[in-house]
């Protein structure tokens, strides 16, 4: 995968790409991740909600024989401007070791299935050959 971040626009300001190039054989789509941990509990905090989501991307990858270095693009979602930052140290540290940054769209939006969900994150992959 190769980044693209032309010269000619402002440099991201946070951990990510604003484009991304990949030459796959695979592309692997998971469905957008709550914050639910196994045992059906529902952690408070974006942060920890997000840290949920991730780990459930982890291993959704993995289910697929990728790691995190296929992401291609995250996208995420909160409920109010307050879990941006929760969402965001969450994204940054599990970013923090990937070859390159994906690509990053966040969105507030008005609510999810359940009141407790504050987060929801979804991934797009692709296999490099």
């Amino acid at each position: 995968m190769t980044p693209l971040n032309p010269n000619s626009i402002a440099a991201p300001f946070a951990a990510y790409s604003h484009g991304v190039a990949a030459t796959g054989r695979r592309v692997v789509a998971t469905s957008g991740q709550l914050g639910l941990a196994a045992d059906g509990s529902v952690p408070e905090g974006a942060k920890d909600q997000a840290d949920i989501c991730l780990a459930n991307i982890d291993a959704i990858l993995a289910e697929a024989g990728l790691t995190r270095d296929a992401i291609l693009r995250l996208n995420a979602y909160v409920t109010g401007r307050e879990h941006m930052a929760g969402y965001m140290a969450a994204r940054d540290d599990y970013l923090k070791d990937v070859k390159t940054l994906p690509a990053s769209t966040l969105m507030i939006v008005s609510g999810f299935t359940r009141p407790e969900f504050v987060v929801e994150i979804e991934a797009l992959a692709v296999e490099e050959i």
